[in-house]
């Protein structure tokens, strides 16, 4: 009768670890990270996953001694730990670095259409769109740029969109200390593209509005802003 319990249990666990991945549900603002997460060095951490991923192929049933394959294992540690994953690494954290604005700007600054390459947590494929961002300065301005940095360092994680975009919105708050920032993500999963649902058109919108972005008109005027169409010519 115990062991029939635990299984029970246990498959009541696994149904309930499922059903909240497919939900996409975030528990915490907080990339969840242990405590000994930067303990082991870059070589260590490529070489463990280097094994664990062959384990995986071999698992499949693929041939690693195939010329096409024997390489793939170390390609994806590296790619992992140096790209996709590159964002858990603290000491590659973008410097935000803030001026006076000299200029008294007073206006909201829109930085739109950045791209935006993550990875869902909950099945490891890639969700791929744009973020929106914009702040009314409070003194000091951050460089253009940075933005865009602060967008990919936090995006380079096993992300939820809802928590993506709170950590943007909460790094710039910091940064230019003030609360008056906005970010608004329009994104792709590819865990619902490319399985399950297969609904390849469908996208998810998240949003974050600190400080006078909660007003309504400051809010309507930031989503005005990101709606217009951009064009450039060279």
């Amino acid at each position: 009768m115990s062991i029939e319990k635990n299984n029970h249990s246990l498959l009541a666990v696994n149904d309930e670890g499922d059903e909240i991945g497919n939900d996409h549900v975030s528990s915490t603002a907080e990339t969840p990270m242990r405590a000994d997460a930067f303990e082991k060095s870059t070589e260590e951490k490529i070489e463990i996953i280097r094994q664990n991923f062959e384990n995986i192929m071999e698992t499949l049933g693929l041939d690693l001694t195939d010329d096409s394959l024997k390489g793939t294992p170390l390609r994806v540690a590296k790619m992992f730990v140096k790209e996709t994953f590159g964002g858990l690494n603290p000491d590659i954290a973008p410097k935000a670095s803030v001026f006076d604005n000299k200029y008294q700007y007073g206006e909201m600054l829109v930085e739109k259409n950045i791209v935006v390459y993550s990875t869902c947590e909950h099945h490891f494929l890639p969700i791929v769109g744009r973020a929106h961002v914009a702040y009314i300065s409070k003194g000091t301005v951050i460089g253009l740029s940075k933005m865009n940095r602060i967008v990919d360092y936090f995006a380079k994680r096993p992300q939820v969109q809802e928590r993506l975009t709170k950590q943007i919105v909460q790094s710039l708050q910091k940064a230019l200390g003030t609360d008056d920032v906005a970010c608004v993500i329009d994104a792709k999963h590819l865990c619902v593209n490319s399985r399950g649902i297969r609904d390849i058109d469908s996208s998810t919108v998240t949003a974050d509005f600190g400080g006078k972005f909660q007003n309504e008109n400051t809010k309507r005027e930031f989503l005005e802003y990101i709606s217009m169409k951009t064009t450039f010519e060279a």
